[in-house]
């Protein structure tokens, strides 16, 4: 390791790695947010949600380097433009997320439901009230996967000129010089872990039943619907 030449590129370090923060935050919330919607209405689909995640699941099985050259044709952007990264990344984190979301629902106690429409909610009201904070345990198990994924595959972007931390490593390369590159490497891995480690912290606050398993929490949750106290 060249220290004196971290030393020197200590700002430009900086700036890139808070570019590279960036770009994942807005990927991971434009995946999620549009991953939301999509992943409860493949569990309406019912016994078809099979056919649908594999039609998303394809999704991430374009090559990222494909993607993140098309989305300038997709998105009517210039080929630099920071827009083509973060927009192919949120294919890519939707992608992850949608299965996420529909496992969260499908994974709800029915007896739920049914104590829910017993005490009058209604569809819109018992989605978002009873089975969306139901199915989050298994939603934020996702997206920590997406998440770190995503921060990984900034980098990526760096074939088209704009890569964040990923520009470390063309100019490792390019040189034959080490340091950027490990750099580069050990920035990113601290990154997703903390993170990984921020998104689960959060899941601890917002969730009283972390923990407890989709069936202990639905139960619980069940008996504040009906007022039987335990």
């Amino acid at each position: 390791m060249d220290w004196a030449w971290l030393q020197r590129n200590v700002d430009q370090i900086l700036a890139l790695t808070g570019q590279h923060a960036l770009w994942s935050l807005i990927a991971v919330i434009a995946g999620l947010a549009l991953a939301l919607p999509v992943g409860y209405a493949v569990f309406r689909t019912g016994r078809s949600a099979g056919i649908w995640l594999a039609v998303v699941g394809l999704l991430y099985a374009i090559p990222s380097i494909a993607l993140f050259v098309a989305m300038p044709l997709i998105l009517g952007t210039g080929i630099l433009d920071p827009l083509n990264v973060i927009g192919a990344l949120a294919v890519y984190t939707f992608a992850l997320l949608v299965r996420s979301v529909r496992d969260g629902f499908a994974g709800v106690d029915p007896t739920v439901r049914q104590a829910a429409v017993a005490m009058g909610y209604g569809p819109l009201r018992r989605v978002l009230g009873v089975e969306f904070p139901l199915a989050l345990p298994v939603i934020f198990a996702g997206l920590r996967v997406a998440t770190v994924s995503t921060i990984s595959l900034v980098s990526v972007g760096a074939v088209i000129g704009n890569g964040a931390l990923g520009q470390l490593f063309d100019r490792g390369f390019a040189g034959g010089f080490m340091t950027p590159i490990v750099a580069g490497i050990v920035i990113i891995l601290v990154m997703a872990l903390l993170a990984d480690l921020s998104i689960l912290g959060l899941q601890r606050v917002l969730l009283p039943w972390f923990g407890l398993g989709q069936r202990s929490g639905g139960r619980l949750l069940g008996r504040r619907l009906t007022g039987v106290r335990r």
